[in-house]
């Protein structure tokens, strides 16, 4: 969207950091390269959030294993549940959570302290979902994983103190972004979920497309990923990379969900967005569409900044920005997106 070019000069903020990021950036294309980078990156990231933690007396956490597969295998999922204020038992709106990492890296430890003080400010069950990651397990095992963890949480309510009636969302980050989208559309055409359907999405800096299958109609609009090709912390090769370790057809609306044709009927929808991201154009368009569509939403754009900027700049006034505009988000569709 030419539009919006001006979105991708650099925070000023950001600017004195910028050459250095992408000198450090990694020159070679290994998972376990990458996997080492990311846990280092991980434990970064959850300690500049530890200062935020509530009282391990403000939750609950469990980790619990989640059968997939009709049997054939399982995954982990933390459980996090408000602590009862005044002694009553009382029950929670749901959220369940799907971590980033280009569907190659990542587990519940990435977002596991943001998620424990979100649960405890905003008085909300969640559950984070350790999916299997790509290549080792491609399309459409992560996906397939993270959507037996929302029947799961869905079946389980109870157990998780949660009332679906109250709001029962689903969310992810980047990679998580990408299955909380395709989930959204699955869960709406699902019987399982017609008495207990998702009230809200919230969808973080999704990659929404797979850059081989954007149709022609599209190419006009999806500039971003050209004019941020080389942008610090995701480039437009990580993306082509990232999707080839995924696989799946390009074109399967599952794997670029953008192409379904249809969005009617899905759940209000909250989406940030970075403006120094390859990934900008298609969630601004993917927020049009579902206007479009009449789905509801609340978009914010944070200029200048990249890819899960949040995590290495939690100073910054962009990030504290998008932790406003997050929980800002959730009350939104709490609300009922009113």
């Amino acid at each position: 969207m030419a539009e919006h070019s001006y979105l991708s000069d650099p925070d000023p903020e950001f600017l004195p950091f910028m050459a250095g990021i992408i000198a450090a950036a990694p020159q070679r294309f290994d998972v376990e390269e990458r996997r080492a980078l990311f846990v280092s990156a991980t434990e970064s990231a959850k300690q500049s959030f530890a200062p935020q933690l509530p009282k391990d007396t403000q939750y609950r956490l469990q980790d619990r294993q989640v059968e997939v597969e009709n049997g054939g295998a399982s995954i982990l999922v933390r459980t996090l549940v408000p602590a009862s204020s005044d002694g009553v038992e009382n029950t929670y709106p749901l959220m369940v959570w799907l971590h980033g990492g280009g569907w190659t890296r990542g587990d519940v430890e990435l977002d596991d302290y943001q998620l424990r003080t979100t649960c405890v400010e905003l008085r909300i069950s969640i559950v984070n979902v350790d999916y299997r990651l790509a290549p080792e397990h491609p399309h459409p095992t992560g996906l397939n994983d993270s959507y037996a963890a929302l029947k799961w949480a869905a079946e389980n309510a109870g157990l998780l103190s949660a009332d679906l009636s109250k709001g029962f969302i689903i969310a992810g980050l980047s990679a998580g972004g990408h299955f909380a989208a395709t989930i959204a559309h699955r869960a709406r055409d699902d019987e399982f979920f017609k008495d207990r359907p998702l009230t809200g999405q919230i969808l973080q800096i999704p990659p929404l497309v797979n850059p081989n299958a954007v149709p022609e109609r599209f190419e006009s609009v999806l500039l971003s990923h050209e004019q941020n090709k080389d942008a610090p912390v995701l480039s437009l090769k990580s993306i082509f990379w990232c999707y080839n370790q995924l696989g799946g057809n390009p074109a399967d609306p599952e794997v670029s969900p953008l192409l379904y044709t249809s969005h009617q009927g899905l759940p209000p929808a909250v989406i940030q967005i970075c403006g120094l991201d390859p990934l900008r154009d298609e969630g601004m368009l993917y927020d049009r569409l579902l206007r479009e569509a009449s789905v509801k939403t609340r978009t914010s754009v944070y200029p200048g900044v990249p890819h899960t900027f949040q995590y290495s700049f939690p100073h910054f006034k962009a990030a504290k920005t998008w932790e406003q505009d997050y929980r800002a988000g959730i009350r939104w569709l709490l609300d009922g997106a009113q």
